[in-house]
């Protein structure tokens, strides 16, 4: 019986020291706030901008174009014929339509382009993370948002976010 005990007493040490041993060797990092403050982000923000620039401008003159056309037609349609007011309807059907495929297509290139952009900078903040960890021997590094609760876990984000910057 003593002997049992024993060898309990001595799993149970085992146990507990590489779980401590196991803990020292992961760390938390917070993905969001450092691509937040990544100066990437503010510059990739300006050539979204650019790049797309042209586009908001033409997509601006037609609906300010529509919108003229349809205080036009509200203003002059009791004075109107109606082969006119239904030559303008029709116009305007078909400039609506032109406007609302030209939107969506900018609103889709636009949201893939940032989305394009965004996987790079987090690509490049996952590389400096990894380059931290395997520096201070960390096995395993879990975003900090992914985590409920992690007591005497290290916290490199201040690390990373330097190297970042």
């Amino acid at each position: 019986m003593k002997k049992w005990l024993y060898a309990v007493g001595l799993i149970f040490i085992l146990v507990t020291s590489t779980n401590a041993q196991a803990a020292d060797r992961i760390a938390v990092v917070n993905i969001s706030s450092i691509f937040q403050q990544s100066p990437q982000r503010a510059l990739v923000a300006k050539q979204l901008e650019q790049e797309f620039k042209i586009r908001v401008t033409e997509l601006q003159y037609l609906e300010q174009d529509l919108q003229t056309q349809i205080e036009r037609l509200q203003r002059n349609s009791s004075v109107m014929n109606a082969n006119e007011r239904s030559a303008l309807e029709r116009s305007l059907l078909v400039q609506r339509e032109t406007f609302s495929n030209k939107a969506q297509a900018f609103e889709q290139d636009n949201h893939r382009r940032q989305n394009e952009e965004r996987n790079k900078i987090i690509l490049s903040i996952q590389d400096v993370v990894k380059k931290i960890a395997s520096k201070k021997g960390y096995d395993v590094v879990i975003d900090v948002n992914a985590v409920a609760y992690a007591s005497n876990t290290k916290d490199i984000t201040a690390d990373v976010l330097k190297q970042v910057l």
